[in-house]
C-alpha cells in the first residue's frame, strides 16, 4: 500500500529589541553558518528549514522580525497566522530582557484568539560571552514562568549550542497544540 506522507508546516516567528541575535540564531540554524557582520533587519525576513521530528517531516517558515521601534508597527501584520513564537534577549544587555512584556502583549494581541494559546519560548542568545553576562539564567527563567511561557533556553549562534534543540523544541510544542 502507496503512503503519502502528510506535510506539516508551521509559521515561527522570532521577536526581541534590535541587536540581540534574531538574524543570526536564523541563519545559523537554517545554513549551519556562523555569520558575524550581519545587517539590521528591516522590517521582517523569511527562512524555511525542515525538520525531523518523531519521523515525521516538518517545514518551519521562521520570520524574523526587526527589533527596532520604528519597525514594531508592522509586527501584527507579519505576525497573523503565526503557530509559536520565539521572545529572543541578549544575556549580555539586561535592558533587551526588559522589553519582554512590550514584546509579549504586541505579538499575543494580534495572533492569539479565544480559545488557541500559541507555545512561546523564551531564549537568551550569547552564552560564548560569558563574561560580559548581565542577566543571571535564573532571573530569566523565573520571568519566562511568569509569564507562562512554554520553555526557556539560552544558546550561543557562534558555537551552534542550542540552535537545533530551540527549533525543535518549539516545533515538538506546535505539534503537540495541533493535536
Amino acid at each position: 500500500m502507496l503512503e503519502i506522507e502528510q506535510k506539516i508546516a508551521f509559521k515561527v516567528c522570532v521577536f526581541g529589541d534590535g541587536g540581540v541575535g534574531k538574524t543570526t540564531l536564523i541563519r545559523r540554524f537554517s545554513t549551519g553558518i556562523f555569520e558575524e557582520d550581519i545587517k539590521m533587519t528591516i522590517g521582517a525576513d523569511f527562512s524555511v528549514k525542515n525538520v525531523e521530528l518523531d519521523g515525521k517531516n516538518i517545514t518551519l517558515r521562521i520570520w524574523d522580525f526587526a527589533g527596532e521601534d520604528r519597525f514594531r508597527v508592522l509586527l501584527p501584520a507579519f505576525a497573523k497566522g503565526a503557530d509559536g513564537g520565539i521572545f529572543m534577549y541578549d544575556t549580555t544587555r539586561f535592558s533587551s530582557l526588559g522589553q519582554i512584556r512590550d514584546w509579549l502583549s504586541i505579538f499575543e494581541y494580534f495572533i492569539s484568539d479565544d480559545e488557541v494559546k500559541i507555545p512561546i519560548i523564551m531564549v537568551g542568545s550569547k552564552i560564548d560571552l560569558e563574561e560580559k553576562r548581565s542577566v543571571p539564567s535564573e532571573e530569566a527563567e523565573d520571568l519566562s514562568r511568569t509569564f507562562d511561557l512554554k520553555g526557556y533556553f539560552e544558546c550561543s549562534s557562534k558555537t551552534g549550542d542550542k540552535v537545533e534543540e530551540i527549533f525543535k523544541f518549539i516545533a515538538k510544542k506546535m505539534v503537540e497544540g495541533k493535536g
